[in-house]
């Protein structure tokens, strides 16, 4: 599913249901971030386990979040612009991959969901919502 607007994201979950979807994973993007609690909530409605790009959809009360941690990303730019301001050409600058993932699982979406989180999952988190 694509969508564009707030409107748009209400009809792709529509056509989701219809085509009998049971979980959702949630694309990066900023338009995405910005209704997050639209989409947080549409899951719920749908009952679909979801899995979202950024810990601010977990601790909004979306199940699983997996992704780049933003401190990292953080330091990586600085370095990037430290380089930059040094004069250093662009086209010799490397391309730099993320480094560290952040796991976040909300177990109160869980349990809202009925889903019991593997021990192991569970293990592997850098954080667990109660």
């Amino acid at each position: 599913m694509t969508a564009n607007t707030e409107s748009e994201i209400n009809v792709g979950f529509k056509t989701l249901a219809q085509k009998q979807v049971q979980a959702l994973w949630v694309s990066p993007g900023s338009l995405f971030l910005n209704r997050r609690e639209q989409i947080i909530d549409l899951a719920a409605q749908y009952g679909w386990p979801a899995i979202y790009p950024l810990r601010e959809f977990t601790e909004r009360g979306g199940l699983i979040s997996y992704g780049s941690n933003i401190t990292d990303r953080s330091q990586q730019a600085g370095l990037y612009v430290g380089r930059i301001l040094k004069g250093e050409k662009l086209g010799n600058l490397p391309v730099m991959r993320n480094t560290k993932f952040d796991l976040v699982i909300n177990i109160r979406t869980a349990r809202t969901l009925g889903l019991k989180v593997p021990v192991t999952l569970h293990s592997e988190a850098n954080e667990v919502i109660e």
